[in-house]
């Protein structure tokens, strides 16, 4: 059996799953001989895709119709304040999306991505059925209160025992979370063929479509979900997103005879280690002028008649080339490394660059989703204090608003993949239309404009709370005017976000899929935490000399605008900080060798935007 049809096997169930010792680029190619002898199983493309976005969508709504809800769950069910709620969330959230990092390790170098997201899919249906018991049983929750007690700051705060189970609740969800999200899209461009086409067109609609359509199920069931648990029962509400999770384990054991199994390859972590201590150990060593350069590095040849991915040799980061310098000594009988702590490929090193070029561009994502989390927070918290009756009998659910930024994507998505992107192609000669980095810097203008808005919209909102409103503090005001900010978050989204997903797939080195998408996670972890360490910084710094501070319990006589206006302030240095790194980043080169002359191929047919 090849190389590369070992790598796809019928069963993960009744595999072989032990780890495979890390071997150099070359060795994982496909020759024509090995090929004629047991070709590779045919990609599942779009068939697999019902199984595997399925998955997917209903773990994003488990998750997800939790987290639109859940800070109503915290303030109403277990009666903590403002900000510690805000920061039970905001941890809870970045440890979640934090997680990816280790479930995307445990992925590509031991066990693969089918058991990592079979694994956790069980988790986080632990997970949801231990949340659904602190609603249903009443030793798990306080006692509840009524709205008297509530306006009287009277309510019974939960003991250390019902926050444990709580908290234990929110672990096992952080173990599925951390297990599903960095192997689903991987999984997924696992199916296609990037060698053909038509593979291609797939891996670039798939990026979109991943996106849109857990977010329309979820425009549908958000509605729904949080309005049951709102006005009906918090049990029902959160036994919904659990039954929902058996569907989606259902459904993805459903898909297991047309998936593309990829073997784990062993940890990547020790290739990238490996890179840096040989160069460190040939530090001394000068690199050779150029026109010198040629036998002096370790570059073994791709086979014969195979079609392989490969990064071209580039002088940026130079010292890192040292670590593939060949001495007396290095290599072997065979020709082979004699130790690949001292002499490493030109490959291994050039995906090490790859990765310093791109964390500047994943720290930028951080500030600008600190913007877009709010919406789960302090967007929650004005809700509650403006009217939300539509029409005389009917009342929004605050944890439902977040619809109106996944109808924002959902919409925009769509029209932007079919009809504006077709467009601009004509004029910009882009595959993308706009480049990776253009749609991610798009996306931070609107992040910035959303706290802008938001600010403006909560002044109004205060002072019309502080002049007309009544006993309850809610002001004669309706939630619908926190649509505009909304919006802009979802275009923040529908540009960033995605354009961040696309970019740590296309531009990390191909076997590091998982760990680069779990990068976009780790993004989303760091504005939860940096969420909340500006709260807790402007909580404890304002509200001096017998002012209530500008996050205080009652929205009403805080000052959240500000705290917006800080946001959007922190989103303009970053911007500039984005525009920088991003003037001086080269997009990914894919050299291609085939039995005739290589050719450069560059993925996005140009080295800067």
């Amino acid at each position: 059996m090849s190389a590369e049809a070992a790598k796809y096997q019928a069963s993960p169930l009744t595999s072989s799953w032990s780890p495979q010792p890390e071997k150099p680029k070359h060795d994982a190619v496909v020759s024509s001989d090995d090929l004629s002898e047991e070709p590779p199983r045919k990609h599942g493309g779009w068939k697999s895709m019902v199984y595997i976005l399925g998955n997917e969508t209903f773990e994003r709504l488990a998750t997800y119709g939790l987290l639109a809800n859940f800070m109503v769950y915290l303030l109403n069910k277990f009666h903590l304040d403002q900000v510690y709620a805000t920061n039970v969330l905001n941890i809870w959230s970045g440890t979640t999306n934090f997680a990816p990092l280790v479930g995307a390790f445990i992925s590509d170098a031991y066990v693969g991505r089918f058991r990592t997201i079979a694994f956790a899919s069980f988790a986080s249906l632990l997970g949801l059925v231990t949340l659904t018991l602190t609603a249903w049983i009443p030793h798990l929750h306080p006692p509840t209160c009524t709205k008297e007690q509530q306006e009287n700051d009277q309510c019974i705060g939960p003991t250390s025992a019902q926050m444990g189970f709580l908290l234990l609740g929110l672990g096992f969800l952080t173990v599925g979370t951390g297990g599903i999200r960095p192997c689903s899209i991987p999984f997924g461009v696992d199916q296609f063929d990037h060698t053909t086409e038509e593979g291609r067109r797939g891996i670039n609609s798939y990026f979109n479509w991943y996106y849109t359509s857990f977010t329309v199920v979820l425009i549908i069931a958000l509605t729904l979900v949080v309005y049951i648990q709102d006005s009906i029962s918090w049990v029902i509400g959160l036994g919904i997103p659990t039954l929902c999770m058996v569907g989606a384990i259902i459904l993805f054991f459903l898909g297991t005879r047309v998936y593309v199994y990829v073997k784990p390859e062993g940890s990547i972590f020790s290739g990238i280690a490996q890179v840096f201590i040989a160069a460190y150990k040939k530090r001394r060593v000068k690199i050779p002028a150029d026109g010198e350069e040629e036998g002096a590095y370790y570059d073994p040849p791709l086979m014969k008649g195979s079609v392989a991915i490969k990064l071209p040799h580039t002088k940026q980061f130079g010292c890192l080339n040292k670590g593939a310098l060949i001495l007396e000594g290095d290599k072997d009988g065979n020709g082979c490394p004699s130790n690949k702590w001292r002499l490493c490929t030109i490959q291994q090193v050039e995906e090490v660059k790859r990765i310093i070029q791109i964390i500047p561009i994943c720290a930028s994502g951080i500030i600008t989703f600190t913007s877009i989390v709010q919406q789960s927070t302090f967007t929650v918290s004005q809700a509650l204090k403006m009217d939300r009756h539509l029409g005389p009998r009917f009342e929004i659910p605050p944890g439902s608003l977040v619809v109106i930024s996944l109808l924002t994507v959902g919409i925009w998505v769509p029209f932007y993949d079919r009809i504006l992107v077709p467009a601009l192609r004509k004029i910009t000669k882009h595959e993308g239309g706009i480049t990776l980095l253009q749609r991610m810097g798009i996306g931070m203008v609107f992040s910035v404009l959303s706290m802008v808005v938001s600010g403006l919209v909560e002044g109004e909102r205060r002072a019309s709370a502080n002049l007309q409103a009544g006993s309850d503090g809610i002001a004669p005001m309706s939630v619908l005017w926190l649509a505009p900010q909304l919006i802009l978050m979802g275009f923040g989204e529908a540009f960033n976000a995605i354009g961040q997903i696309e970019f740590y797939n296309k531009e990390f080195p191909d076997h590091m899929r998982s760990l680069g998408n779990s990068l976009f996670s780790c993004t989303i972890a760091g504005a939860s935490y940096v969420s909340s360490l500006v709260v807790v910084v402007v909580h404890s710094v304002t509200g001096k000399h017998g002012r209530p501070d500008w996050l205080t319990k009652n929205i009403n006589h805080g000052r959240v605008d500000y705290y917006y206006y800080l946001l959007a302030g922190m989103g303009v240095v970053n911007l500039i900080y984005f525009l920088f790194c991003a003037r001086s980043y080269s997009y990914k080169g894919a050299l291609s060798i085939t039995k005739e002359e290589p050719h450069l191929d560059l993925e996005l047919n140009q080295l800067k935007p």
